[in-house]
């Protein structure tokens, strides 16, 4: 796989996600534990999407003066639709991650760390799929095609499983490390570990971040194939992913208190991977446009928000 980004974009790339970890985790460190309200997570989400949009349009200044405006138009495009379909399907990711804050009963003002820490586990682990991913499309085809079809199969799943509650207590990664950890009840601070009856011993908030961390994995399985139907030029593949993660911190704090609201949303999001499956087993078929991409998702994600909202208060109603 290559690319047509020029040397110096990658060098901006790099600057600014740098600029950017630095805020959240040196600058917003220095607040301590504290829990972060709508208000500062809808200010917070502004910025992180505001900052994604801005280099987009870099991208495609940058493309335009070296490739042309018709490159510049549809690699914008292409970083536009990625961003998008990855933003969404980090939706998914952020209620899995309210399911164990809750089941863990982890304070809120400790929340904010773990996210912290999850969101550098996902930075560096999507980088190296990426890099593996784009290195087996080029050599092997074919690939497309386990892309598609695992994603087909994921979207299908999703639907089946959507209205239905996880159970942590079957997960293989929560039962291993409580077999090989002694794990105190209580939680000391934001230590991950406590002295407990003269013993180092785990607090719940190292299970917790544990489990994140499994979730980023699952994660990544599941997006990384989804933006290679979009394009397979490694540097919009990165910038898209990246640039959707930076923001998930904030994204959480903010969809975690509407999150009764987007109860059908996980329904959308199987109809989302279920298209982009089926794009990529048709690749060598019918070539679909960005653009249509681009709509169909925006579509799905905007009828199923608006359908969320219109049925909540009756199922409010309903379990009152």
């Amino acid at each position: 796989m290559s690319t047509m980004a020029p040397q110096w974009l990658w060098f901006v790339f790099v600057l600014i996600v740098l600029a950017a970890l630095f805020v959240d985790f040196v600058v917003l460190r220095k607040q301590g534990a504290h829990e972060v309200s709508v208000p500062e997570a809808a200010r917070w989400s502004i910025i992180w999407v505001a900052l994604s949009l801005a280099f987009n349009g870099l991208l495609w200044w940058a493309y335009q003066d070296s490739q042309g405006t018709a490159v510049a138009n549809a690699k914008a495009l292409e970083f536009l639709t990625g961003y998008l379909i990855e933003k969404s399907l980090a939706v998914d990711n952020i209620f899995v991650f309210l399911m164990i804050f809750t089941y863990f009963a982890v304070p809120p003002s400790y929340q904010k760390r773990v996210l912290m820490i999850g969101i550098i586990g996902a930075m560096v682990l999507r980088t190296v799929m990426i890099l593996v991913g784009g290195w087996l499309i080029s050599q092997f085809h074919w690939v497309l095609y386990l892309f598609g079809a695992f994603l087909l199969l994921t979207g299908i799943k999703m639907w089946w499983a959507a209205d239905k509650e996880p159970n942590l207590e079957d997960n293989p990664a929560l039962k291993l490390l409580r077999r090989t950890l002694p794990v105190t009840k209580f939680y000391d601070g934001e230590n991950f570990w406590t002295r407990h009856n003269g013993v180092m011993t785990a607090t719940p908030l190292l299970l917790v971040v544990a489990l994140v961390g499994v979730t980023d994995v699952i994660f990544a399985v599941d997006s990384i194939p989804a933006i290679f139907a979009i394009t397979t030029d490694p540097f919009i593949v990165l910038t898209s992913n990246i640039f959707a993660i930076l923001g998930l911190r904030a994204m959480y704090f903010l969809l975690a208190a509407m999150a009764a609201k987007f109860h059908l949303l996980s329904y959308g999001l199987a109809v989302i991977l279920v298209f982009i499956g089926s794009k990529m087993l048709l690749i060598d078929v019918i070539k679909i446009p960005v653009v249509i991409s681009l709509g169909v998702v925006i579509g799905i994600l905007a009828i199923t928000m608006i359908w969320s909202v219109k049925t909540a208060p009756k199922l409010e109603r309903r379990t009152s």
